[in-house]
């Protein structure tokens, strides 16, 4: 994949985004907080659980932590192009293990898109059903991961066609089933138990083909991570907090974990073997 190719991929994700924001500032305009009477509120409302003034009148009740969540989106869009290019040169030999199956980096894209607008429900509603929506579009990024690590980890099962497609249906019933599973245990317990299996599975794979994958992108998305952890702590604490101002922790959480989810996406799906040829042509 050329470097004039990525631009074009990530220009087209901007347009898209930027696109969004217009829609989302639009609706935050001309519709009100109204629209979310009647609807149970979420114990993170009545808690006071983010540092962002909680603005019942307007139809995003947080409007920066309900904005910033199109980097989700905009990764998405980023993501669901890299598979439309990789079903397109499906043939070509040259191909790596994601980039043979196109659907499941379609599958982490829509996760992302799902993540963005689940996430933005919840921020903008404060409600019951949009704090569970968000729980699950989070579950729903780190589900794909590990689906991608596990298939990267036992690279030597091939998958035919059919079995690409239950892997996608199998991934899609255990995020529903997380829907259920997450009322019954805590976050604090699953997402670092996620967190650590992937962190397993690039372990692994990276020993198995350390020639042909980037250190770098492997520790970038898990440094990525525990930043976004300690900010999200520091917003949760009220510690430099102003809920008034601009710039939020938990939208720069939802910045950082965005990025290094893409980071680790990025482990997989790209080679330094690649790089280097495409480097050279140019």
């Amino acid at each position: 994949m050329s470097k004039q190719l990525i631009l074009k991929f990530l220009g087209t994700a901007f347009i898209f985004t930027f696109g969004m924001i217009a829609i989302w500032a639009c609706f935050n305009t001309l519709l009100t907080g109204n629209i979310w009477n009647g609807m149970t509120i979420s114990k993170s409302a009545l808690t006071v659980e983010y540092c962002e003034f909680n603005n019942t009148e307007k139809l995003f009740h947080q409007s920066m932590n309900t904005y910033s969540n199109l980097v989700y989106f905009f990764f998405g869009i980023l993501i669901l192009q890299i598979a439309k290019y990789d079903f397109n040169n499906k043939e070509n030999a040259s191909q790596n293990r994601l980039e043979k199956f196109p659907l499941l980096s379609a599958f982490m894209g829509c996760c992302f898109i799902y993540l963005s607008f689940g996430s933005a429900f919840f921020h903008a509603s404060l409600t019951y059903l949009g704090q569970r929506v968000d729980m699950n579009g989070t579950y729903s990024i780190s589900i794909a991961l590990l689906g991608i690590g596990f298939y990267h980890v036992f690279h030597k099962i091939v998958l035919s066609e059919t079995a690409k497609k239950l892997w996608i249906g199998g991934l899609l019933v255990i995020i529903i089933a997380f829907l259920p599973i997450s009322l019954m245990i805590s976050s604090s317990k699953l997402l670092p138990a996620m967190i650590f299996l992937l962190l397993l599975s690039i372990v692994i794979h990276y020993i198995q083909f350390r020639k042909h994958k980037s250190f770098i992108l492997a520790i970038l998305g898990f440094v990525l991570m525990f930043i976004a952890v300690k900010i999200r702590t520091l917003d949760v604490q009220k510690i430099n907090c102003d809920p008034h101002s601009f710039y939020q922790g938990h939208s720069v959480w939802h910045l950082l974990t965005a990025m290094s989810s893409f980071c680790s996406y990025a482990f997989f799906r790209f080679s330094k073997i690649q790089v280097y040829k495409q480097k050279n042509k140019n």
